[in-house]
């Protein structure tokens, strides 16, 4: 395991690009060998402080993280702006994620109604999922996620009791008829209990992590507290850890590892749940929940999903950890 320390003032968002790190908000780009360079003398004059990157680098989106307001970028230049829903913006994490199918590129959000998901040619514009008689699932879609063949997409919301949910999507199926997209397709159907995160393990599995809540008594495939991988094809738990620690966001490395930045970085052994290294004195956020209510401090967090890197930024300084 190493950490690499990188001095980044005023920094923005943070964002995977290869190996390197940019704010595509300031275009400024930092190795890890701890040099930077600034890649253009404009910069986006707004409080945008997220951004995610399109799988070969083309496009970014630069938007607001508890706001309605964002950028769709193409080679550092601007496309067209993008809105979401102003319902409940500022209580949960704009839902966007961009997915390449059959050589296209896409960006997947809310743009018409909270609870509506679309995928949007980045080159029109156009919906191409906004069909007729779309009636979606009341959910607030948040923290979106693609598995790494671009196959499988995660939605990881929550739902009015207030309660997270995890809901997932096969792309192919969803874009050849979007009413999938409407389709209840919570995990919570298959464990019995509230799953405030999930990460992809591979392209058929997927991390995911219990509140204290359970949903129906009856099933008990995943007890509160813990985490499990999750089978796509089948919805099978297949390996129950019960973590010695409080957790949140989790970011998987491997069946055996996983990263957890609740309070502050720590790697977990998915085998034993044991701690095997923190860092203490790296302030991850406090986020264990689609919702966050409070937001004294959020540190700019990336993954890097090939990798396995986190990059944390805050104070100053951009924390890399590699394991």
């Amino acid at each position: 395991m190493r950490k690499i320390e990188l001095k980044a003032e005023r920094v923005r968002t943070i964002d995977w690009y290869g190996d390197d790190i940019i704010d595509w908000a300031a275009f400024k780009l930092y190795s890890l060998d701890g040099s930077s360079k600034q890649l253009s003398n404009s910069y986006f004059a707004f409080g945008f402080n997220k951004s995610i990157s399109s799988q070969n680098g083309e496009y970014a989106f630069i938007y607001q993280k508890f706001g309605t307001k964002g950028l769709l970028l193409k080679n550092r230049k601007l496309l067209r702006e993008i809105n979401r829903s102003y319902y409940f913006a500022d209580a949960y994490e704009y839902p966007a994620a961009f997915i390449t199918f059959m050589g296209n590129t896409y960006l997947v959000h809310c743009p018409k109604a909270y609870n509506q998901l679309d995928f949007e040619d980045v080159e029109t514009g156009e919906l191409i999922t906004d069909v007729p008689v779309r009636e979606p699932e009341d959910i607030f879609h948040s923290r979106l996620e693609v598995s790494p063949d671009q196959s499988t997409l995660i939605s990881k919301g929550w739902l009015w009791h207030p309660l997270d949910v995890v809901a997932t999507y096969r792309v192919p199926e969803c874009i050849a008829n979007p009413k999938l997209l409407d389709a209840d397709a919570n995990i919570f159907n298959y464990v019995g209990t509230e799953i405030c995160t999930a990460s992809f393990i591979d392209n058929s599995s997927i991390l995911i992590g219990s509140s204290e809540e359970v949903i129906d008594d009856e099933i008990k495939d995943l007890p509160p507290n813990h985490i499990a991988i999750l089978q796509l094809e089948t919805m099978a738990v297949t390996k129950l850890i019960s973590p010695k620690t409080e957790f949140g966001n989790l970011f998987s490395i491997n069946e055996s590892l996983a990263w957890d930045l609740y309070k502050y970085p720590k790697l977990i052994d998915l085998n034993t749940g044991e701690i095997i290294v923190k860092y203490e004195e790296i302030d991850s956020g406090l986020q264990n929940s689609a919702i966050m209510n409070s937001k004294e401090y959020l540190p700019q967090i990336c993954y890097n999903q090939h990798t396995k890197s986190i990059a944390i930024s805050g104070h100053d300084k951009i924390y890399v950890l590699v394991p």
